[in-house]
């Protein structure tokens, strides 16, 4: 059994989906490994990792429609607006999507379905910098 550790950084320009799959896929494959888990966790409070469908962007853009449905910018309800109308709504979206992934890995290739991608929801206006760490643990 061995590990494998690593991250990528990803620069966002506000609120959206983000595809990282080719990243994810490239660093999953280079490993060595044939058999495992990979495992991938984002360290913030205002995005989130979720597999979704890669194929028709329109999905990306309901996906959005529904959240700001859902969790709408300035909503009086919310008491916490120190960063801004988009804060709290931000840590709400990210309570409701995923702060980690695992994906297991066969044959030496992630185990994604045909139409499935790997993506960073970014839930703020402004651009940011995140963090997303990979660990995969296989033969």
């Amino acid at each position: 059994m061995q590990q494998k550790t690593g991250q990528i950084n990803i620069h966002t320009h506000g609120r959206k989906l983000y595809d990282i799959t080719p990243q994810v896929i490239d660093w999953a494959e280079s490993s060595g490994l044939r058999t495992g888990m990979v495992t991938l966790y984002i360290q913030h409070t205002s995005a989130s990792l979720l597999i979704n469908e890669n194929y028709d962007h329109d999905v990306l853009v309901d996906m959005e429609s529904f959240f700001n449905r859902l969790v709408p910018d300035g909503d009086p309800l919310f008491i916490h607006t120190v960063e801004g109308p988009d804060d709290m709504p931000a840590h709400v979206r990210s309570a409701l999507t995923q702060t980690h992934l695992s994906i297991p890995l066969l044959e030496g290739k992630l185990a994604l379905g045909q139409w499935q991608g790997i993506f960073l929801y970014e839930h703020r206006h402004v651009a940011s910098h995140r963090r997303v760490i990979f660990h995969l643990i296989g033969d």
